[in-house]
């Protein structure tokens, strides 16, 4: 799904005043906007076929660390460039963003010119060529939940993100009178979201204090990965520029909500009929949506480092929060891993409740939909669906409790290495590795208040 804010349109936006600046960015392993502002005049004269960054761009850490053990980059290749090659696909204005415009780039390799299989478009792009090979596509929407405070990133910072000032003193979960006094940051991200050309559907309170939610209307899948990323980065942009700061940290607080990233997702055919629909089907359901389903959940344990990378996701994971527990499907009912929603209708869908707000949309898309494809080409038979409390489920498949547990059943996952390539399950092994090595040799403000005098 193209934008429709083209190069020409951006070309008249330069000549006449309108556009000084123009953002070409890539997406990092970390699901984050990298790359470089173009004075517009140049860009529209020759950067917009393409640019370069340095490859160690999708080899880093959320502290930018130049992390030893990975092949495709190091020091002793001497980090080199990759191609950075705009996608004019998603050219858009910023309109929070003063005279801007921003574009996605594909990552190509400097001498070969072909897509850099680890680049998280690249792997997402990679299954929706398989899905379109089998004369489908996905449709996807992904929401978004983060916690709105009352002070700046900087403030936030000084004080070692202690004794945090919340937007909301208590939980404001549809709350409109809470939701009211918000209301300067959340109007500016929804009408700036909606300028940038991505379609909002609202914004609203969640379960806990100071927590928002904001959904945009579904798309195919890259499409709706691409708004993702940008919603990020916008949301942002607009609450620092606002004095305020936003957090997509899946757990911020323990005494707090987690926040989620809800996936929505359907298949349709390539002639916009959806695939999973039959009115015939028990809750509307056709066959080949039992084996997408049945591919989801045979191969949970193993795409759940792409829902959750990090160590912190896994404090999510808590029951009677509304963050899932079981990875098993259930007919509209919250405290199950996996939804089943729209049933009866040409919308029904499955939601995927695992994913943190801290996933990168690229790799839990593309983990997701390589989980479906399997469950189709091998014709998986779908469980019966649970029906219940899943939290007190027994003898029920789980979600991996920690980081290092998902890393193994990655790691060691056949389907993955076959639908990524083992070269791109090898790369996010190592950054999965150095999440956990970095955490384990850290020193806790918990570890240091429990055991200063009593240890």
């Amino acid at each position: 799904m193209s934008s429709s804010y083209t190069i020409d349109d951006l070309r008249t936006d330069v000549a006449e005043g309108r556009i000084d600046t123009v953002l070409a960015c890539q997406v990092d392993m970390q699901g984050r906007l990298m790359g470089k502002r173009f004075q517009a005049e140049y860009f529209v004269e020759s950067a917009w076929k393409e640019t370069h960054s340095c490859n160690y761009l999708i080899a880093t850490d959320m502290e930018m660390e130049t992390v030893s053990g990975y092949k495709a980059t190091s020091w002793e290749k001497g980090y080199g460039d990759y191609t950075m090659k705009p996608d004019l696909a998603t050219l858009r204005r910023i309109p929070w963003l003063e005279g801007t415009a921003l574009v996605l780039c594909d990552m190509l390799d400097h001498h070969t010119h072909e897509e850099v299989a680890h680049s998280p478009r690249a792997i997402l792009k990679k299954q929706v060529k398989r899905l379109e090979d089998l004369g489908m596509k996905a449709y996807m929407a992904s929401e978004l939940e983060f916690f709105l405070f009352d002070q700046t990133y900087e403030s936030a910072q000084a004080s070692g993100y202690r004794n945090l000032k919340l937007a909301s003193a208590y939980n404001e979960d549809y709350h409109i009178f809470q939701t009211t006094k918000e209301e300067e940051v959340m109007r500016a991200i929804r009408t700036g979201l909606q300028g940038a050309g991505i379609p909002v559907e609202n914004s609203k309170g969640e379960a806990s204090a100071g927590q928002e939610e904001i959904n945009v209307r579904y798309a195919d899948a890259l499409a709706m990965a691409d708004r993702h990323a940008i919603i990020k980065n916008g949301c942002k942009e607009i609450a620092w520029s606002k004095g305020k700061a936003i957090t997509f940290l899946a757990k911020w607080n323990y005494n707090a909500a987690g926040s989620s990233s809800h996936i929505h997702q359907s298949l349709w055919s390539l002639e916009e009929k959806p695939l999973f629909f039959d009115h015939t089907g028990k809750y509307g359901m056709s066959p080949l949506m039992h084996n997408y389903v049945a591919g989801l959940l045979a191969h949970a344990s193993e795409i759940t480092y792409f829902l959750a990378p990090y160590i912190n996701s896994y404090k999510r994971f808590m029951a009677g929060t509304f963050a899932p527990t079981k990875a098993i499907w259930s007919k509209d009912n919250r405290t199950a891993g996996y939804r089943l929603c729209g049933e009866e209708t040409k919308g029904i869908r499955i939601e995927c409740r695992v994913g943190g707000s801290d996933l990168n949309p690229y790799l839990a898309f593309a983990a997701l939909l390589a989980a479906g494809i399997d469950g189709i080409e091998n014709k998986l038979e779908l469980e019966a669906p649970f029906v219940g409390d899943a939290y007190g489920g027994k003898g029920v498949r789980e979600i991996p409790r920690t980081l290092r547990a998902a890393t193994t059943e990655m790691t060691e996952s056949a389907m993955l290495r076959k639908a990524f390539g083992d070269e791109v399950i090898d790369h996010y092994t190592r950054a999965a590795e150095w999440e956990q090595e970095e955490y384990d040799r850290r020193i806790t403000d918990w570890e240091v208040a429990r055991g200063f005098e009593r240890a």
